[in-house]
């Protein structure tokens, strides 16, 4: 499906005269802040994630209304990818338009800068597949929701799929896995998971930091070809993502051994790349990037075919996350209406609320035109994360294809000890009182 590409020339105006794109609040509108990166290294998989995120927000207020009447308002905050003006973003953003319904602060280092005063301004850090994968435990981050999965989900996910390439867990024993990754917390995040796995399967893990933002790689892909490891793990993105194509085609390293994270896995990634990249795995928290269902079908008529949409990027893997995250912020926002008031602005401790009781169904999915995207969520006082469904998705030379009709979980009894000990550890780091679940109100 292709739509017209057309951008608001009030939005582009105005996002000349101070560096971001906003659609201004009313007294009564929720306002969303938004974080992006359309510049920098990572700008390639930002502008697309911003567009998403943008068009999502539109369709709602022009095919609903807003959130049962209440419309949305939006600004966005360029980061460039960097903490200090992401931080700058949130200072600026939290307290503005009647407060903000909660960030997604894009980026993991903005994250862990963030998540310190969230408790204290009272606002959601929402991190869907990112951010602090131990955050997860809604008992100590009781403002953070790293919805869908996090990096230790991603991690177990894809010693999974290798472990059945190889024919069974007992499989990985003795075998080299290396992780080439970005030298930044976001790249680091995986390592406590690997480093368990490998000791519980008896694979040799290899690490490979890469200095940021990741176009000299050389070195790291001459260590690669001598250590020859079975698989590859890949924590990039932006810049470095193709980088690490071209030198692992430049050194003979085979592209179906190599598994991208999910910010390693748009078509942007690839597409310049061809069959360079063919056989390229990926893992991602939703299907492939495809504009069919009902959610296309209401873009074209009430955005599209209008000439109100962000760029021509929809139905694009980051395009289509961008429309996840900010669906799993209106049905937030809807989910407080439901307990707090329908029809009426919500603020940021109940928007809160409403990310720690979200039951989106496979019934809801289809009103929302979601269902073949995504699989049911629902999330808790105790798990800020929902349900982690992933799956893999390889490079055929052209379009992302799934390797099987099968979704992955990771394996709780890898992940969980981590979240609870990491958990435990960050609590009594930062002085923060454990929840009694049980005395919540629900």
């Amino acid at each position: 499906m292709k739509f017209a590409t057309k951008i608001l020339a009030g939005a582009i105006a105005l996002g000349s005269l101070c560096g971001t794109t906003a659609v201004y609040a009313q007294e009564q509108d929720q306002f969303i802040p938004l974080m992006t990166y359309r510049t920098g290294s990572f700008a390639p998989l930002g502008i697309a994630w911003a567009d998403g995120k943008i068009d999502y927000l539109r369709l709602v207020n022009a095919r609903e209304g807003g959130v049962n009447g209440v419309k949305l308002s939006f600004e966005e905050c360029e980061t460039g990818y960097a903490t200090d003006r992401g931080v700058e973003c949130y200072e600026r953003l939290k307290n503005a338009n009647g407060g903000a319904s909660g960030f997604d602060s894009q980026s993991t280092g903005i994250t862990f800068a963030v998540s310190d005063k969230a408790p204290v301004d009272k606002v959601s850090i929402e991190t869907p597949g990112y951010g602090l994968s131990q955050s997860s435990n809604g008992t100590v981050f009781k403002w953070n929701f790293p919805l869908l999965g996090t990096y230790w989900t991603a991690a177990d996910v894809m010693i999974q799929d290798i472990a059945k390439r190889e024919g069974g867990i007992d499989k990985l024993k003795g075998k080299k896995i290396a992780l080439v990754y970005h030298d930044s917390p976001y790249g680091k995040e995986p390592i406590p998971l690997l480093k368990a796995r490998a000791e519980a399967n008896g694979f040799e893990l290899i690490l490979y930091p890469v200095t940021a933002p990741g176009v000299e790689q050389k070195s790291t892909w001459l260590n690669v070809r001598q250590k020859r490891p079975d698989y590859l793990l890949l924590w990039s993105a932006g810049i470095m993502t193709p980088t690490a194509i071209r030198e692992a085609q430049s050194t003979g390293y085979p592209r179906e051994k190599m598994y991208g994270i999910w910010w390693a896995g748009s078509e942007n990634d690839v597409k310049d790349l061809a069959a360079v990249a063919k056989g390229y795995n990926i893992i991602t928290i939703h299907n492939t990037g495809e504009a069919k269902g009902k959610v296309f079908d209401d873009l074209k008529t009430y955005l599209f075919d209008k000439g109100q949409a962000a760029s021509s990027t929809v139905g694009t893997i980051a395009y289509n996350r961008g429309m996840v995250i900010s669906m799993l912020q209106v049905e937030a926002i809807r989910a407080a209406q439901e307990k707090f008031g329908k029809g009426k602005h919500m603020t940021s401790e109940q928007v809160r609320w409403g990310f720690e009781n979200l039951n989106i169904t496979e019934d809801r999915l289809k009103e929302l035109g979601f269902e073949n995207m995504l699989r049911p969520v629902k999330t808790t006082c105790e798990n800020h994360m929902g349900d982690d469904w992933a799956r893999i998705m390889q490079w055929d030379g052209a379009k992302f294809v799934a390797t099987s009709d099968n979704w992955y979980q990771a394996d709780k009894t890898f992940v969980d000890p981590l979240v609870k000990s990491e958990a435990e550890k960050y609590a009594a780091a930062k002085k923060i009182e454990v929840r009694d679940c049980s005395k919540e109100d629900s």
